[in-house]
């Protein structure tokens, strides 16, 4: 049994990095429906709960110390790839699918909640919100999210399997209509003439900024990340507060501003700054999977079958908005899944129908980590309030 914190970080970190090894090299489907990182999540919790480490004090203490303040420097660099300008360029049809997908998204965990929260526990609002940060954005929305809320660990273990297992079968379900697009389309009546001409010119961009990965890069945008997480935390700890707004709020709300406006600078081209959050990412579902037992889960069947009532409703206006304002199927598809999956289940929807549209699910993509902290906050009000 590990009792010390540097072989119980060390073990974690070890893991994480085989699995995204396993993932990169090893040919298959199971990556593709089930990510590397879910299966980090899973491993974690599954070895916790043999109780392969000690939950004593160094351990907690260590753990709360990293998720902390590493997640508001993950945050950070992950924002700096989300340069507005940029995805303004998309155009008005994509980005008003985008924010419909959002709406839908955010309606179905109200109408899930108040509909199913007789069966659930007082808190269970928490883990809803910190989920729907997550399909607005991505897992860094939902673990700035988890610090906000102080989601506790129990309930934030629902959050994950609800994400990991819905989002998987929404994947595939999105990925099987691909050869029935055309059928869609003539449902909806769609014109997606424009969309190769766009993301032509988006690609373009992208190529020019392109560049390979070099240490003062790496070093510099580190520093950078966890200087402006510092800064971040301590400025947070000098705003006011209340019973809903804290300062790891405050934090992570100054860290999604700095990174929306250094995105929009030099900075924001570097390479290395999603290699860098990705590593942070890993890092916190390890130790947060870690901190699980899957004793404390009796719950779960209930909680995905909820993901999915809330994934029906999330279907079932992007059908009617989509024959209402002739969205073909390949528009809905990357707007849903840029919102639930974020930057690389859209990457695998637009790719399936056409490499060159690859571009548009990346930065539909970066808006939804733009804007999946503050819908979250504001859907997490709402179920508090039900």
């Amino acid at each position: 049994m590990i009792q010390n914190g540097f072989s119980y970080l060390a073990l974690l970190v070890f893991l994480a990095g085989g699995l995204k090894i396993l993932e990169e090299r090893v040919k298959g489907k199971w990556f593709e429906y089930v990510p590397a990182v879910v299966c980090l999540y899973l491993l974690t919790m599954l070895l916790g709960s043999s109780g392969l480490w000690e939950m004593n004090e160094e351990i907690r203490q260590l753990s709360a110390a990293l998720q902390a303040n590493l997640m508001p420097a993950m945050l950070f660099l992950m924002l700096l790839k989300s340069d507005l300008r940029r995805i303004v360029r998309l155009g008005g049809r994509l980005l008003l699918a985008f924010f419909i997908a959002s709406f839908s998204i955010a309606a179905g965990f109200i109408l899930t909640f108040a509909l199913f929260r007789s069966l659930l526990e007082p808190d269970s609002w928490k883990a809803f919100a910190a989920l729907c940060g997550s399909w607005i954005g991505g897992s860094a929305n939902m673990m700035a999210l988890k610090g906000m809320l102080e989601v506790p660990n129990a309930q934030f273990g629902y959050t994950l399997l609800m994400d990991s297992v819905d989002y998987s079968l929404w994947l595939m379900v999105l990925l099987a209509l691909v050869p029935y697009a055309h059928k869609f389309n003539r449902w909806t009546r769609a014109d997606s003439g424009v969309l190769e001409e766009i993301t032509r010119k988006l690609e373009r961009e992208a190529e020019h900024d392109r560049r390979h990965i070099t240490f003062g890069d790496l070093i510099f945008l580190l520093g950078l990340g966890l200087g402006v997480a510092a800064v971040a935390q301590l400025a947070g700890s000098w705003l006011p507060v209340s019973d809903y707004i804290r300062s790891s709020t405050w934090t992570v709300l100054l860290v999604t501003v700095a990174g929306c406006l250094l995105a929009m600078t030099p900075i924001g081209k570097l390479p290395g700054t999603l290699e860098l959050s990705n590593t942070m990412l890993y890092i916190l579902i390890a130790l947060i999977g870690s901190m699980v037992n899957l004793s404390e889960l009796q719950a779960a069947p209930l909680y995905i079958a909820l993901g999915l009532v809330i994934i029906a409703f999330h279907a079932l206006i992007m059908a009617g908005a989509a024959r209402l304002l002739r969205f073909d199927l390949f528009t809905c598809g990357v707007a849903s899944l840029a919102n639930i999956g974020g930057v690389a289940s859209a990457t695998i929807i637009a790719a399936t129908y056409s490499p060159v549209l690859i571009p548009v699910g990346v930065l539909m993509a970066m808006l939804g980590f733009i804007t999946g902290t503050g819908v979250g906050m504001l859907v997490g009000r709402i179920l508090s309030l039900l």
